[in-house]
Protein backbone atom coordinates (compact mmCIF):
# COMPACT_ATOMS: atom_id res chain seq x y z
CA UNK A 1 0.00 0.00 0.00
CA UNK A 2 1.41 3.31 -1.07
CA UNK A 3 -0.26 6.26 0.63
CA UNK A 4 1.95 8.58 -1.45
CA UNK A 5 0.20 7.20 -4.53
CA UNK A 6 -3.17 8.13 -3.02
CA UNK A 7 -1.91 11.66 -2.43
CA UNK A 8 -0.76 11.93 -6.07
CA UNK A 9 -4.16 10.70 -7.27
CA UNK A 10 -5.96 13.04 -4.85
CA UNK A 11 -3.90 16.03 -6.03
CA UNK A 12 -4.73 15.21 -9.65
CA UNK A 13 -8.41 14.99 -8.75
CA UNK A 14 -8.24 18.32 -6.93
CA UNK A 15 -6.51 20.05 -9.83
CA UNK A 16 -9.22 18.85 -12.22
CA UNK A 17 -12.03 19.85 -9.86
CA UNK A 18 -10.53 23.32 -9.37
CA UNK A 19 -10.10 23.78 -13.13
CA UNK A 20 -13.78 22.92 -13.63
CA UNK A 21 -15.07 24.83 -10.61
CA UNK A 22 -16.49 21.70 -8.98
CA UNK A 23 -16.70 20.59 -5.36
CA UNK A 24 -16.46 17.04 -4.00
CA UNK A 25 -17.96 14.93 -1.23
CA UNK A 26 -17.59 11.32 -0.14
CA UNK A 27 -19.84 8.80 1.60
CA UNK A 28 -17.88 5.90 3.04
CA UNK A 29 -18.67 2.67 4.77
CA UNK A 30 -15.95 0.00 4.51
CA UNK A 31 -13.20 2.56 3.89
CA UNK A 32 -14.01 4.36 7.13
CA UNK A 33 -12.97 7.83 5.97
CA UNK A 34 -9.87 6.82 3.99
CA UNK A 35 -11.11 8.72 0.93
CA UNK A 36 -11.59 11.83 3.02
CA UNK A 37 -8.18 11.38 4.62
CA UNK A 38 -6.54 10.97 1.23
CA UNK A 39 -7.99 14.14 -0.23
CA UNK A 40 -7.51 16.25 2.89
CA UNK A 41 -3.82 15.28 2.90
CA UNK A 42 -3.54 17.69 -0.04
CA UNK A 43 -2.83 21.30 0.99
CA UNK A 44 -5.64 23.55 -0.18
CA UNK A 45 -8.15 20.72 -0.53
CA UNK A 46 -10.72 22.84 1.30
CA UNK A 47 -11.14 24.68 -2.01
CA UNK A 48 -12.75 21.59 -3.50
CA UNK A 49 -13.62 19.14 -0.67
CA UNK A 50 -16.22 20.30 1.79
CA UNK A 51 -17.65 17.26 3.56
CA UNK A 52 -17.30 13.54 4.02
CA UNK A 53 -19.72 11.11 5.59
CA UNK A 54 -18.69 7.91 7.35
CA UNK A 55 -21.88 5.89 7.48
CA UNK A 56 -20.70 2.49 8.61
CA UNK A 57 -23.98 1.13 9.99
CA UNK A 58 -27.27 0.76 8.17
CA UNK A 59 -28.85 3.12 10.70
CA UNK A 60 -26.29 5.80 9.82
CA UNK A 61 -26.84 5.26 6.09
CA UNK A 62 -30.58 5.75 6.59
CA UNK A 63 -30.48 8.59 9.14
CA UNK A 64 -27.61 10.64 7.71
CA UNK A 65 -27.79 10.02 3.95
CA UNK A 66 -31.50 9.15 3.65
CA UNK A 67 -30.82 5.70 2.21
CA UNK A 68 -34.14 3.90 2.08
CA UNK A 69 -34.61 1.31 4.82
CA UNK A 70 -36.51 -0.76 2.24
CA UNK A 71 -33.49 -0.73 -0.09
CA UNK A 72 -31.16 -1.68 2.76
CA UNK A 73 -33.45 -4.57 3.71
CA UNK A 74 -34.12 -5.87 0.20
CA UNK A 75 -30.70 -5.32 -1.42
CA UNK A 76 -28.31 -5.24 1.53
CA UNK A 77 -25.77 -2.59 2.45
CA UNK A 78 -23.27 -3.94 -0.06
CA UNK A 79 -25.25 -3.24 -3.22
CA UNK A 80 -25.15 -0.83 -6.12
CA UNK A 81 -28.62 0.36 -5.17
CA UNK A 82 -27.42 1.39 -1.71
CA UNK A 83 -24.27 3.17 -2.90
CA UNK A 84 -26.39 5.01 -5.47
CA UNK A 85 -28.63 6.28 -2.70
CA UNK A 86 -25.59 7.03 -0.52
CA UNK A 87 -23.85 9.22 -3.11
CA UNK A 88 -27.08 11.00 -4.03
CA UNK A 89 -27.78 11.66 -0.33
CA UNK A 90 -24.24 12.91 0.24
CA UNK A 91 -24.55 15.37 -2.64
CA UNK A 92 -27.84 16.71 -1.30
CA UNK A 93 -26.56 17.00 2.28
CA UNK A 94 -23.21 18.58 1.31
CA UNK A 95 -24.24 20.72 -1.65
CA UNK A 96 -21.25 19.37 -3.60
CA UNK A 97 -21.18 18.89 -7.38
CA UNK A 98 -19.36 15.55 -7.46
CA UNK A 99 -19.51 12.58 -5.12
CA UNK A 100 -18.52 9.00 -4.45
CA UNK A 101 -19.93 6.33 -2.16
CA UNK A 102 -18.47 2.98 -1.12
CA UNK A 103 -19.85 0.00 0.79
CA UNK A 104 -18.20 -3.37 0.96
CA UNK A 105 -16.88 -6.38 2.80
CA UNK A 106 -13.25 -5.76 3.69
CA UNK A 107 -12.90 -8.85 5.87
CA UNK A 108 -11.55 -10.84 7.50
CA UNK A 109 -15.13 -12.03 8.15
CA UNK A 110 -18.54 -11.15 6.81
CA UNK A 111 -18.26 -12.66 3.35
CA UNK A 112 -20.70 -15.10 1.76
CA UNK A 113 -20.88 -17.15 -1.43
CA UNK A 114 -22.78 -14.34 -3.18
CA UNK A 115 -20.69 -11.56 -1.67
CA UNK A 116 -17.23 -12.83 -0.79
CA UNK A 117 -14.68 -10.87 1.21
CA UNK A 118 -13.31 -8.14 -1.05
CA UNK A 119 -16.68 -7.33 -2.64
CA UNK A 120 -17.12 -3.57 -2.80
CA UNK A 121 -19.90 -1.54 -4.40
CA UNK A 122 -19.03 1.97 -5.52
CA UNK A 123 -21.19 4.82 -6.77
CA UNK A 124 -20.06 7.98 -8.55
CA UNK A 125 -22.16 11.01 -9.42
CA UNK A 126 -21.18 14.15 -11.32
CA UNK A 127 -23.69 17.00 -11.13
CA UNK A 128 -26.91 16.18 -12.98
CA UNK A 129 -25.54 13.16 -14.84
CA UNK A 130 -26.87 9.70 -14.11
CA UNK A 131 -25.22 7.97 -11.17
CA UNK A 132 -22.67 5.37 -12.23
CA UNK A 133 -22.13 2.30 -10.06
CA UNK A 134 -20.02 -0.84 -10.09
CA UNK A 135 -19.30 -3.90 -8.01
CA UNK A 136 -15.64 -4.89 -7.74
CA UNK A 137 -13.85 -7.79 -6.09
CA UNK A 138 -10.54 -6.76 -4.53
CA UNK A 139 -8.06 -9.24 -3.08
CA UNK A 140 -5.88 -9.11 -0.02
CA UNK A 141 -6.27 -8.52 3.67
CA UNK A 142 -8.62 -5.94 5.19
CA UNK A 143 -6.31 -2.97 4.67
CA UNK A 144 -5.37 -4.06 1.14
CA UNK A 145 -9.04 -4.30 0.16
CA UNK A 146 -9.73 -0.88 1.66
CA UNK A 147 -6.67 0.69 -0.01
CA UNK A 148 -7.58 -0.82 -3.40
CA UNK A 149 -11.10 0.55 -3.00
CA UNK A 150 -9.86 4.08 -2.34
CA UNK A 151 -7.39 3.99 -5.23
CA UNK A 152 -9.91 2.56 -7.71
CA UNK A 153 -12.68 4.92 -6.61
CA UNK A 154 -10.55 8.06 -6.99
CA UNK A 155 -9.01 6.99 -10.32
CA UNK A 156 -12.44 6.27 -11.79
CA UNK A 157 -13.73 9.60 -10.50
CA UNK A 158 -10.85 11.38 -12.26
CA UNK A 159 -11.95 9.75 -15.53
CA UNK A 160 -15.56 10.79 -15.02
CA UNK A 161 -14.76 14.37 -14.04
CA UNK A 162 -12.14 14.83 -16.76
CA UNK A 163 -14.78 13.96 -19.36
CA UNK A 164 -17.44 16.20 -17.78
Amino acid sequence: MNTNKLEIISKELGDILISKGLSFTSAESCTGGWIGQSVTAIPGSSKWYGAGFITYSNIAKANILDVSKATLKSKGAVSEEVVTEMVEGALIKSGADVGVAVSGIAGPGGGSKDRPIGTVCIGWKVKNLKTVSATELFSGNRNEVRYATVEYTLKRLIELVRDF
